[in-house]
């Protein structure tokens, strides 16, 4: 089990991946292993709204959510260094995505089909699940997220098992970003040699 980073976390990271996928139970652990917060931008929204995300689909419609949703994952991304789990829909903007790269490090916690739906089966609270056959309307997103998804920093294969395998292949593909990074950077600024 990986209980740290080999290098401090620099930027928040920002789990991105489709409803199901894991990105609160991963994300709330994950911090806890690195001794950060957890912030669930679905939380965030319905607290800046005063009423839950589903009313506010009803009531307002999806391109107010997501104006919504725009606003106040930019506003978390200025937080001190946390870990962020963000609704599906979130990273498929492009101003987000724009603030994420800028900001944050994201990681796309890719599942299957099966898995999705599982896990999604277990709650009732999932706006874009109402509109039809929720299997067939993960499929479809899936189809149309997972290109955008895949521009993610990382990508992390969230499987059916215990949360805590899924967590130890974030933090060791965090580990090996930064390593990454860190060489780049060294690369980067190395001296030039000197030729006689």
């Amino acid at each position: 089990m990986i209980t740290t980073l080999h290098r401090p976390l620099p930027r928040t990271l920002v789990l991105v991946g489709l409803m199901g996928a894991g990105k609160t139970a991963v994300g709330k652990r994950v911090a806890a292993r690195l001794g950060l917060s957890f912030i669930d931008a679905d939380h965030e929204i319905e607290a800046a709204a005063g009423c839950t995300i589903p009313d506010i689909f009803e009531r307002y419609g999806e391109p107010a959510f997501r104006d919504l949703e725009r606003r106040v994952i930019a506003r978390l991304m200025h937080d001190p260094v946390q870990v962020l789990s963000t609704g599906g829909g979130a990273f498929m903007d492009p101003q987000t995505r724009a603030v994420v790269a800028e900001h944050g490090l994201s990681v796309w916690l890719k599942a299957e089909l099966s898995v999705l739906a599982a896990r999604t089966a277990k709650r009732s609270n999932r706006p874009l699940l109402r509109q039809g056959d929720p299997k067939a309307v993960l499929e479809g997103l899936m189809e149309r997220r997972h290109p955008i998804y895949a521009l993610a920093d990382m990508t992390v294969e969230s499987r059916d098992g215990p949360v805590e395998e899924t967590v130890d292949r974030v933090l060791a593909a965090i580990d090996a970003h930064l390593a990454a990074e860190a060489a780049a950077t060294e690369t980067t600024h190395a001296p030039a040699g000197h030729t006689d």
